[in-house]
């Protein structure tokens, strides 16, 4: 009495079907299956393990001299 048996289950399944129609149900899926995607995707990009942005560095002496050391004035903005 504890558990249904499969003809319990396809009774519930056709009485289902007869109520919401096979369109609302297809619909209903589809929805459904949509949502469990956009979820995963969301996950996905939450997840993501990026270079945390690192802090500008000050330049030193032993810098200085590099090529590529782009060398400007800060200006408060007015």
């Amino acid at each position: 009495m504890g558990s249904f048996s499969i003809w319990h289950w396809l009774i519930v399944l056709v009485v289902v079907i007869a109520i919401f129609g096979t369109k609302k149900l297809r619909n209903v899926g589809s929805d459904l299956g949509a949502a469990v995607k956009g979820f995963k995707d969301g996950m996905k990009e939450g997840s993501t393990t990026d270079d945390p942005a690192r802090p500008p560095q000050q330049v030193t002496a032993a810098r200085a001299g590099d090529p590529h050391t782009v060398d400007v004035d800060a200006k408060t903005k007015s």
